[in-house]
């Protein structure tokens, strides 16, 4: 089997060329014209979406749709008919009910870092550009609270927020948006201590497809806790942008801790430092983040980032605390590591090594991608019991040695979450079929554990079958009155989820 692809002059467009066949068949299947067809949007159209944002935001242009066609993951490009910027609430009203009287698809747009094709117009259609509409609207220092608009990333949050003790703990990786974080439910390095999305947004403005605006815990209202009625902020965090566009997000924020350190903790093998994080929490640590790479992975982060790690299954913990709690904390934590087998710890708790210690775990997805230059990667995203994360991650390394695959492991092992980083030759069918078979089995293996088909990543395009399986045909029947009821005429980014 080849371990090497040739590299791509131009990533974004050859993404298309290299899969056309696989974008024509799913056009096939989704009624869509292929990738490069000429903008199909009547003139009339076209100049009724300038009228409402301006000439400069609306663009049919070629690239521009491309771009606009496609995310992180491995799915080919899908462009839309034309993308438009608009740039306060209002115009994503006039926009929106614009497209639903001519029964035009919409696809919210972020920034692009997705990785299950949320962004793919598989239907054409209308993209929403949110990110012109930046504002941090408004910032609470006694409520733990502030309210941003789509275009604000996690980074510029936390930027603003230097200097009040306060931050936004949700962390991805890459630098999303977080109205984008909300309609994933993404989850990230800090779940185990400071939760997912879903309890860290208080309310949310809501674009309905037709246009009319709804506040889902009522205007202007940010309670830490509320018993009245239907959750509805739960119910668009995770929808995906298939119910509305996500305009504005309320989000809970919280202290910055008096003292941080962090440690790696080599293992004699994966089974050894899953079991050791099971021991963790089990003991109560309150650990702020506790990361696992197998030993491919712990390798090819060594070697990108430069930081000399063995090459063995590994920990990456973090602690957060007062300065004497931290003291009590390392102490149980080096005790069960050794009672694992673990290597001896050295504490970083200096701002610089740690950033650069989590700046190696961020930098992940394209360690594992420079192992195979030029190829593809699809990140898998279970999530199970805490209990059964020994066994199931033993089995899915098995798995991947069986069937011959390059995916190294990394994982929030501390709330039962792992991924396999998959790079494969897209242009070598057999090799894509293993893969598609691996994807498969893992996902059903995480089901058979009492899990998820995904912890963090969506549903999107590629893990619709397993969901079906996940919450049986009950459970879906459910999802699609929720949305016949929201999106009757199906034009909010059609083809994901269900």
């Amino acid at each position: 089997m080849s371990r090497s692809c040739a590299v791509p002059a131009f990533p974004s467009l050859s993404r298309c060329n290299m899969a056309l066949r696989r974008v024509l068949a799913l056009a096939a299947a989704l009624g869509r014209r292929s990738c490069c067809s000429k903008p199909p949007l009547p003139p009339d159209f076209v100049q009724a979406l300038r009228a409402v944002v301006g000439a400069p935001n609306v663009s049919t242009a070629t690239a521009v749709r491309e771009q606009h066609g496609h995310d992180e993951s491995m799915h080919p490009c899908a462009p839309p008919d034309a993308v438009v910027w608009p740039q306060a609430v209002g115009q994503v009203q006039e926009l929106a009910a614009l497209c639903h009287r001519r029964r035009v698809p919409m696809v919210p747009f972020g920034t692009g870092t997705g990785l299950e094709g949320g962004v793919n117009a598989v239907q054409g259609g209308v993209c929403f550009d949110l990110s012109r509409m930046d504002a941090i609207a408004e910032l609470s220092l006694e409520d733990f609270s502030v309210t941003v608009e789509p275009g604000v990333t996690r980074k510029a949050l936390n930027k603003h927020l230097r200097g009040t003790g306060l931050w936004f703990p949700v962390d991805p990786g890459a630098d999303a948006s977080l109205c984008g974080m909300a309609a994933t439910g993404a989850s990230g390095t800090n779940a185990v201590r400071y939760g997912t999305m879903r309890p860290n947004v208080l309310n949310l403005r809501v674009v309905l497809p037709d246009g009319r605006l709804l506040h889902t815990a009522g205007p202007g209202r940010q309670p830490r806790k509320r018993a009245a009625g239907y959750d509805l902020t739960s119910l668009f965090v995770g929808s995906e942008g298939t119910l509305g566009f996500l305009t504005q997000a309320t989000l809970r924020l919280h202290p910055l801790p008096e003292a941080t350190a962090v440690t790696i903790a080599s293992f004699p093998g994966v089974g050894a430092a899953v079991a050791c994080t099971v021991q963790v929490l089990q003991a109560a640590v309150p650990v702020a983040r506790i990361e696992f790479l197998d030993e491919v992975m712990a390798d090819a982060c060594s070697r990108f980032s430069g930081m000399g790690l063995p090459v063995a299954a590994t920990l990456l913990l973090e602690l957060h605390g007062s300065r004497r709690s931290l003291a009590e904390q390392q102490q149980q934590m080096e005790e069960i590591v050794q009672q694992n087998g673990g290597s001896s710890l050295a504490w970083a708790e200096g701002l610089e090594e740690r950033e650069k210690l989590w700046s190696m775990r961020h930098n992940a997805w394209y360690a594992a991608l420079a192992l195979r230059p030029g190829c593809q990667g699809y990140s898998t995203d279970v999530c199970v019991p805490i209990s059964r994360l020994p066994d199931v991650v033993v089995e899915t390394k098995q798995d991947l040695q069986a069937s011959s695959l390059t995916g190294p492991m990394v994982g929030h092992v501390g709330d039962g979450n792992f991924h396999c980083i998959l790079v494969f030759n897209s242009q070598d069918p057999e090799e894509a079929q293993r893969i598609h078979a691996f994807t498969q089995r893992l996902g059903r293996r995480a089901l058979a554990a009492g899990g998820t088909c995904t912890g963090e990543h969506g549903v999107g395009l590629g893990k619709r079958a397993l969901l079906q399986e996940e919450l049986g045909q009950e459970g879906l029947d459910t999802l699609r009155s929720i949305k016949a009821a929201l999106d009757p005429h199906n034009l909010m980014n059609p083809g994901k989820v269900l």
